[in-house]
Parts: structure tokens; sequence; C-alpha cells
């Protein structure tokens, strides 16, 4: 009886808590979360009530990329990646909807975005790159890709040319028999550092890799710039590989070309 009253007692203040939080207005509500992490934290909010749907999906805390828009007047949604890169400011995230698959195809990103896709794993949105293309991505700036599967037939998933690129939680597929050179999982040709003009600061390039999976392809990862690979970790399991590692400036006496083997299977 004392037991189910302390549960009582708990569930009647979580109830409270709740209610005051709901008595704050709209804008003070959606700036508490803009201050959460897209994934997982603002994702789960919206998961809440409707209200917190509305406000956790709004677009001004993210562009949403959903192949079924028809109205491009509808703001914050766009039928494709490419047009949601080109409309997107500095900083901005853009959730990419989960089912089917969305055609990626040397799409350039030129200043810093997060790419999340929106399903529960990363198997649930798929990007597609054509044969005919180099990359499916190309990043000249500090980018995110969070929970997204990148899918190419002969070039290469990722070309990291500057910036500070972060693959978190990903799949990255290539050609299983590769052709030639351009059959790997990411690229990458960008020199160790670069200074802006208008700052005169010195902008630090690299590539993070945080459990993600690598299929096929000649190599996981070929730098072609002053980058080396740094702190490589790699997880077999039955069916996969699970991939961590740095690519980043090295000492004076690091080879300046670097891949990652993958294993026969």
């Amino acid at each position: 009886m004392e037991e189910q009253k302390r549960k009582w007692r708990r569930l009647s203040k979580i109830s409270t808590d709740f209610s005051v939080i709901n008595n704050l207005d709209d804008g003070c509500l959606m700036h508490i979360f803009s201050f959460l992490s897209p994934i997982p934290d603002r994702y789960n909010t919206a998961l809440v009530c409707h209200r917190w749907l509305f406000l956790a999906c709004h677009p001004r805390l993210w562009l949403r990329v959903d192949r079924s828009v028809k109205d491009l007047s509808q703001p914050g949604a766009y039928p494709n990646i490419e047009m949601a890169v080109s409309a997107a400011r500095p900083g901005d995230t853009i959730l990419i909807a989960a089912g089917g698959s969305h055609c990626v195809s040397n799409i350039q990103i030129e200043k810093p975005l997060c790419l999340i896709g929106a399903g529960e794993s990363p198997d649930d949105t798929t990007l597609v790159c054509s044969r005919s293309s180099d990359s499916a991505l190309e990043f000249r700036s500090t980018c995110k890709l969070a929970n997204l599967t990148v899918r190419t037939e002969l070039g290469c998933c990722l070309l990291h040319r500057s910036g500070k690129l972060t693959i978190d939680g990903c799949i990255l597929q290539c050609e299983s028999n590769p052709l030639d050179h351009l059959s790997y999982a990411i690229i990458s040709t960008a020199g160790a550092a670069e200074v802006v003009p208008s700052a005169l600061k010195t902008c630090s390039n690299g590539v993070s890799v945080l459990r993600t999976r690598i299929e096929g392809g000649a190599k996981a990862v070929l730098t072609s710039g002053t980058l080396s690979l740094q702190r490589v970790r790699v997880i077999y399991t039955r069916t996969s590989l699970f991939f961590w590692f740095e690519v980043e400036s090295g000492d004076k006496n690091t080879v300046q070309s670097a891949s990652v083997e993958l294993p026969i299977s």
C-alpha cells in the first residue's frame, strides 16, 4: 500500500512538471527545443504530444526533405536534398524523411550543415547515387551526417574537400566488385589546414567516423591530401564491419596517402 502511494506521488509530480512547462508559450518552448541535439533529443520531444510535434518539427529548427512534397510554398519542406541544401542557411539541420530512396548526384555542400535521417535506423533513409556521378555528396565546409545510408554504384559515397566532416551512425555502401580507383566509401583531398582570409583564422580539416558500417568498395577511405589516418578501430560482426577512425593532420613523417583496407569476405 505504501509503495503504491509513493508511485502515485511520483506520477503526480511528473504530471505537474509537464503542466508547468506546457504553460510556456510556443516561442519560448521552441527556443528551449533549439538547444537540444537534433537526434535523439529533439526527435524524441516530437513524440510527446501534438503540440510538441508541431514545435519540434517547425522549420525554424530544421528543414525537411520529403519526396511527397508537392506544394513548394510550404515553409521548410522540400522534395529533394539538393533544393534543401540550396535553401539552407549556415548551421541549419536537414531532416531527411524515411522510406524509399532519395536520389543524390555530385551535390556540393559549401556551408556548415547537419544532414540526419528521420528513421529509427540508417537503413530507413537511403541516398542513392547514380553510376555516372563522381560522388553522392561533396563537402567543402564543416558538416555532419547521421543515421543515413549512402549507396553508390561506381563513384565514392562521400568526397571531402575541406572542413571538418563527422559521419555518425551511418552505412556507406559501394560497388561490391570495384572497377577502378573511384570505388571508395570516403575520399578526402583536403590539406591539413587553410587560412580563412575574412577572419584571418586557420580552419582545420578532417574526417571523424563513428560507429559507421562500410560495405563493398576497394577501401574504406582514401586520402590524397596532407591528411592521414589516426586511431583506427574496427569491430567485426557476422555480416558487417563497423568503423571508428579519424582523418586529420599527422606529423611531418606521416605518409601523405593513406587508406583503410576492407578485408576480403
